[in-house]
């Protein structure tokens, strides 16, 4: 991300290149976000589960989707949210649901994040930050919720139980909501005594360290995906200018 704004910087007008980045990154995010939300209802549905409500922000077009869209409410206290599925017990359709709108950063927001590294486009630089650096800033919340289903689910493998999962309560997506309720009202996540307590804190911090990696992981998969891409673009780009077989 350094390499793409270096080269929107080392313009003869870094103003006049930052100008249509930062256009580029606000209509991107506005779009992307309920394009975001969305995806977690296709990952949701598409293994398995069912969705009833999803929150979209009024000024992200909620008025006009809900049209199309019946389950969406115009209104939340975040940008987007879904607040209301089902994964019918299932950890897998839980991780889809949470995981889905990434694929799309490992598809085209990652790509476009090295291409923008290579080429002097500051519109990329502005769809790039959104699109591509999704799973980063996205740690305190849908990795936050990935890395605590991963911890909590294997917890409950290990000590041998099933439905519902061992410390189910502090899989949220939302980590400054979670600390919040852990440190005033920790009974609300269903931790009685010193003992579930502390071990809930252990559990929270690791699964941290776990939503880290993951989002990490996420963009090293997008760029090896890009390295892909690229590399068969430069193949195919030599097999065009070669000469043919048996020319003169």
């Amino acid at each position: 991300m350094l390499a793409c704004l270096e080269h929107v910087v080392r313009v003869r007008s870094p103003w006049r290149a930052l100008g249509p980045a930062a256009l580029a990154m606000l209509v991107t995010w506005f779009v992307y976000v309920p394009i975001h939300e969305l995806l977690h209802v296709l990952g949701c549905v598409a293994t398995g589960g069912e969705v009833t409500v999803l929150e979209i922000a009024p000024h992200y077009g909620a008025e006009l989707l809900k049209r199309v869209f019946p389950f969406i409410q115009s209104g939340s206290d975040y940008a987007g949210r879904l607040s209301g599925f089902e994964t019918h017990g299932s950890d897998l359709t839980y991780l889809a649901t949470v995981f889905m709108p990434f694929v799309l950063s490992v598809l085209i927001g990652i790509p476009l994040v090295k291409l923008g590294a290579m080429r002097r486009r500051p519109v990329l630089f502005g769809v790039a930050i959104v699109v591509g650096l999704a799973p980063f800033y996205n740690v305190p919340g849908d990795y936050f919720e990935m890395g605590s289903i991963l911890v909590t689910r294997a917890l409950t493998i290990v000590s041998g139980g099933g439905q519902p999962p061992a410390f189910e309560g502090i899989r949220s997506d939302d980590i400054y909501l979670l600390l919040g309720t852990y440190l005033t009202k920790p009974a609300d996540l269903g931790l009685a005594g010193v003992g579930q307590v502390l071990a809930g804190g252990g559990l929270i911090l690791i699964s941290f360290v776990v939503d880290v990696l993951l989002a990490f992981g996420t963009y090293a998969l997008g760029a090896a995906w890009a390295r892909w891409l690229i590399r068969s673009r430069e193949r195919s780009q030599v097999a065009q200018s070669g000469t043919p077989r048996g020319s003169a």
